[in-house]
C-alpha cells in the first residue's frame, strides 16, 4: 500500500510554477527522503500533503483519501518554520499539542519523550528557558506525540549538534519499527543516504529523480574515484582536473572525489595520479548523494545544453535520465 500518492500535480502561485507535473508514491512504512536545493519545491509539496495547499491540477492522495479537508490527526507535521508558546511550561505545551490531536492518555506518552530525548529535567520549564537545540526536541515531540501514521518532518535536523541528531536519527528510526511512514526534507546529505529507503530528487519544481539511492547513483552513470596524494598542496602542476577522463574534481580536502567520463580505464588515471605524487588512497566508487545535489544545484555547462537540447530517458517516476528536464522553472518556494 502507498500511503501517499502524488499524481501529475502542478502547484501554481499566480504565473509563478513552484511544482510542475510531479507525480511519486510513498510506500507504507518507508522513509522517504525529499532532496534538493533552496527553492526546489519540496516545502510546496510537502504542504500539498498536508493539504495546506491545494493543486492547481492533479490529483494527492494521502492515507487512501483524496480530500481538501485539514489533515487529519493521523498525520504528524513538523513545519520548517519553527512555532512553540514560550510562555508555557514544557510539559503544558505537550500536552496541549496532544489533546489537539485527540490523546486523552498523554500522561505516559509525555514522561516517555521526555525521557527519551533527556529533557525531564525541563518538563516544568518554560519553553523560552530551552536551548535551540532544546526546543527543537520539543517542536519534534509535538509532532510525533499522537502516535501518527504518517510523519512529515521539514529540515528536522537543522542546527541539531551531533549528538542531538543522533538521538532524533534513533527516534525517527524508531518510529518506522512501529509502523509508521516517515516523509522529510534535508540538506544533510550523508543522513539521507544512511537513512532513506527512498529519495526523491526535485529541481525548480521539477522531478528529477525518485527511488533508491543505489538506483538513482545508477541512473547518473558515472564513477567516481576517490584519492588522496601526499605532495606539496601549494604546486601549482599538481592539478588533477588536467588528468585523461576527469571531467571535475570535488575538493574534500583530504580526500579528492574525481568524476570521470564514461570507458576511462581507472588503472591509467592511477598512474597519472602517481606521477603527480605518492597515492595513498585510491578508491573506485559511485557518484554520492553529496556529488549528485550540487550537479543538480550547480549543472555544469555540458549538462545545461544536454537538457536543454533535449529530454532524457526516463525512470518509473517518469523523470529525466540526468539532471533536470528542459524548460524547468523558476526556483519554487
Amino acid at each position: 500500500m502507498n500511503i501517499v500518492e502524488i499524481e501529475n500535480v502542478t502547484k501554481t502561485f499566480g504565473e509563478f510554477v513552484a511544482v510542475d507535473n510531479l507525480s511519486l508514491s510513498v510506500p507504507e512504512g518507508s522513509i522517504y527522503g525529499f532532496i534538493g536545493p533552496n527553492g526546489s519545491g519540496k516545502t510546496t509539496t510537502l504542504r500539498m500533503i498536508m493539504r495546506i495547499y491545494h493543486p492547481n491540477r492533479g490529483h494527492v492522495r494521502v492515507l487512501g483519501e483524496q480530500t481538501h479537508k485539514a489533515a487529519s490527526d493521523r498525520i504528524g507535521y513538523l513545519p520548517e518554520e519553527r512555532g512553540l508558546y514560550k510562555k508555557m511550561k514544557v510539559r503544558e505545551v505537550l500536552r496541549f499539542y496532544a489533546e489537539l490531536k485527540g490523546r486523552r492518555d498523554f500522561k505516559p506518552l509525555v514522561a516517555h519523550w521526555l525521557k527519551r530525548m533527556d529533557l525531564t529535567d525541563w518538563a516544568d520549564k518554560k519553553v523560552e528557558t530551552l536551548s535551540k537545540g532544546m526546543a527543537q526536541k520539543i517542536q519534534f515531540i509535538s509532532s510525533v506525540i499522537h502516535e501518527p501514521e504518517l510523519v512529515i518532518l521539514d529540515e528536522p535536523f537543522t542546527g541539531l549538534d551531533p549528538v542531538n541528531a543522533d538521538v532524533l536519527r534513533d527516534a525517527v528510526l524508531d518510529l518506522r519499527r512501529r509502523g509508521a511512514t516517515i516523509i522529510f526534507s534535508t540538506h544533510d546529505m550523508a543522513v539521507a543516504g544512511r537513512l532513506c529507503d527512498f529519495i526523491f530528487l526535485i529541481y525548480k519544481g521539477t522531478q528529477v529523480r525518485d527511488g533508491t539511492l543505489t538506483a538513482i547513483q545508477s541512473r547518473f552513470g558515472h564513477n567516481a574515484l576517490r584519492v588522496r596524494l601526499e605532495r606539496n598542496q601549494h604546486d601549482a602542476s599538481c592539478n588533477l582536473g588536467t588528468i585523461e577522463g576527469v571531467e571535475s574534481v570535488t575538493d574534500f580536502g583530504q580526500l579528492q572525489e574525481l568524476r570521470m567520463r564514461k570507458g576511462i580505464d581507472t588503472q591509467q588515471v592511477l598512474k597519472s595520479l602517481m606521477q603527480q605524487g605518492r597515492v595513498t588512497h585510491f578508491e573506485q566508487t559511485r557518484p554520492s548523494l553529496h556529488d549528485i545535489f550540487v550537479r543538480i544545484a550547480r549543472p555544469t555547462v555540458e549538462e545545461s545544453a544536454k537538457d536543454d537540447g533535449h529530454a532524457d530517458a526516463t525512470d518509473r517516476s517518469g523523470s529525466a535520465e540526468d539532471g533536470p528536464r528542459a524548460g524547468s522553472t523558476s526556483p519554487a518556494r
